[in-house]
Protein backbone atom coordinates (compact mmCIF):
# COMPACT_ATOMS: atom_id res chain seq x y z
CA UNK A 1 0.00 0.00 0.00
CA UNK A 2 1.59 3.27 -1.14
CA UNK A 3 0.44 6.43 0.61
CA UNK A 4 0.43 9.89 -0.94
CA UNK A 5 -0.08 13.31 0.58
CA UNK A 6 -2.37 15.11 -1.83
CA UNK A 7 -5.16 17.66 -2.23
CA UNK A 8 -8.87 16.80 -2.11
CA UNK A 9 -11.06 19.47 -3.74
CA UNK A 10 -14.03 20.91 -1.85
CA UNK A 11 -16.14 24.07 -2.09
CA UNK A 12 -18.38 25.54 -4.75
CA UNK A 13 -17.79 26.08 -8.42
CA UNK A 14 -15.00 28.65 -8.91
CA UNK A 15 -14.67 28.95 -5.09
CA UNK A 16 -12.59 25.86 -4.45
CA UNK A 17 -10.63 25.14 -1.32
CA UNK A 18 -8.61 22.03 -0.67
CA UNK A 19 -8.02 19.61 2.16
CA UNK A 20 -4.57 18.08 2.42
CA UNK A 21 -5.04 14.37 3.03
CA UNK A 22 -3.02 11.20 3.37
CA UNK A 23 -4.59 8.70 0.97
CA UNK A 24 -3.74 5.50 -0.82
CA UNK A 25 -2.44 6.18 -4.30
CA UNK A 26 -5.25 4.07 -5.85
CA UNK A 27 -8.07 6.04 -4.15
CA UNK A 28 -9.94 8.69 -6.19
CA UNK A 29 -8.98 12.35 -5.77
CA UNK A 30 -11.99 13.26 -3.60
CA UNK A 31 -12.60 9.73 -2.40
CA UNK A 32 -11.45 7.64 0.49
CA UNK A 33 -8.52 8.92 2.55
CA UNK A 34 -6.64 7.80 5.63
CA UNK A 35 -6.30 11.11 7.48
CA UNK A 36 -7.03 14.81 7.03
CA UNK A 37 -3.76 16.64 7.76
CA UNK A 38 -4.39 20.22 6.69
CA UNK A 39 -6.24 22.67 4.47
CA UNK A 40 -5.38 25.13 1.72
CA UNK A 41 -7.65 27.96 0.55
CA UNK A 42 -6.20 29.82 -2.47
CA UNK A 43 -9.05 32.38 -2.66
CA UNK A 44 -7.90 35.04 -0.16
CA UNK A 45 -4.72 37.01 -0.65
CA UNK A 46 -2.44 35.66 0.86
CA UNK A 47 -3.73 32.07 0.68
CA UNK A 48 -5.00 30.55 3.91
CA UNK A 49 -3.03 27.48 4.95
CA UNK A 50 -3.49 25.32 8.02
CA UNK A 51 -1.30 22.28 8.68
CA UNK A 52 -1.13 19.52 11.29
CA UNK A 53 2.67 19.54 11.33
CA UNK A 54 3.18 16.58 13.65
CA UNK A 55 0.93 14.35 11.53
CA UNK A 56 2.58 15.48 8.29
CA UNK A 57 6.01 14.61 9.72
CA UNK A 58 4.63 11.24 10.82
CA UNK A 59 3.37 10.38 7.34
CA UNK A 60 6.58 11.57 5.70
CA UNK A 61 8.60 9.39 8.10
CA UNK A 62 6.40 6.43 7.13
CA UNK A 63 7.34 6.91 3.47
CA UNK A 64 4.33 8.85 2.17
CA UNK A 65 5.10 10.71 -1.04
CA UNK A 66 3.70 14.23 -1.44
CA UNK A 67 2.35 15.29 -4.83
CA UNK A 68 4.18 18.22 -6.49
CA UNK A 69 1.55 20.73 -5.32
CA UNK A 70 1.59 19.50 -1.72
CA UNK A 71 5.39 19.37 -1.81
CA UNK A 72 5.41 23.05 -2.82
CA UNK A 73 2.97 23.95 -0.01
CA UNK A 74 5.02 22.04 2.55
CA UNK A 75 8.23 23.67 1.38
CA UNK A 76 6.63 27.11 1.83
CA UNK A 77 4.52 26.65 4.98
CA UNK A 78 5.82 23.68 7.01
CA UNK A 79 8.28 25.76 9.05
CA UNK A 80 6.10 28.89 9.33
CA UNK A 81 2.92 29.73 11.25
CA UNK A 82 -0.53 29.01 9.86
CA UNK A 83 -2.08 31.79 7.80
CA UNK A 84 -5.73 31.05 8.47
CA UNK A 85 -8.19 33.96 8.45
CA UNK A 86 -10.94 34.29 11.02
CA UNK A 87 -13.77 33.97 8.50
CA UNK A 88 -13.64 32.12 5.23
CA UNK A 89 -14.31 34.02 2.00
CA UNK A 90 -14.44 37.34 3.81
CA UNK A 91 -13.45 40.14 1.46
CA UNK A 92 -10.57 42.11 2.88
CA UNK A 93 -9.03 44.58 0.42
CA UNK A 94 -5.26 44.46 0.58
CA UNK A 95 -4.51 47.94 -0.75
CA UNK A 96 -7.31 49.89 0.94
CA UNK A 97 -6.22 52.65 3.32
CA UNK A 98 -7.01 52.30 6.98
CA UNK A 99 -10.22 54.06 8.01
CA UNK A 100 -9.61 57.48 9.46
CA UNK A 101 -11.52 58.38 12.59
CA UNK A 102 -13.53 61.57 12.24
CA UNK A 103 -12.23 64.41 14.36
CA UNK A 104 -14.63 65.41 17.10
CA UNK A 105 -16.33 68.77 16.64
CA UNK A 106 -14.81 71.51 18.79
CA UNK A 107 -16.74 72.21 21.95
CA UNK A 108 -18.84 75.40 21.75
CA UNK A 109 -17.21 78.30 23.54
CA UNK A 110 -19.06 79.38 26.64
CA UNK A 111 -20.17 82.95 26.51
CA UNK A 112 -18.63 85.22 29.08
CA UNK A 113 -21.16 87.32 31.01
CA UNK A 114 -21.78 90.61 29.28
CA UNK A 115 -20.18 93.68 30.85
CA UNK A 116 -23.57 95.37 30.95
CA UNK A 117 -25.11 92.66 33.05
CA UNK A 118 -22.26 92.73 35.51
CA UNK A 119 -22.35 96.49 36.12
CA UNK A 120 -25.37 98.05 37.80
CA UNK A 121 -27.44 100.11 35.50
CA UNK A 122 -27.84 103.73 36.57
CA UNK A 123 -31.36 104.99 35.91
CA UNK A 124 -32.11 108.53 35.00
CA UNK A 125 -31.97 111.16 37.74
CA UNK A 126 -34.77 110.98 40.19
CA UNK A 127 -36.23 114.34 41.11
Amino acid sequence: MAVKLRLARHGAKKKAYYRIVAAEDTAPRDGRFLEHIGSYDPNPNPPAVQLKRDRIRHWLSQGAAPTPTVKSLLKTYLETDDSVRATRNAYVPTDAPEPVAAEPAPAPATEAPAAEAAAPVADSDES
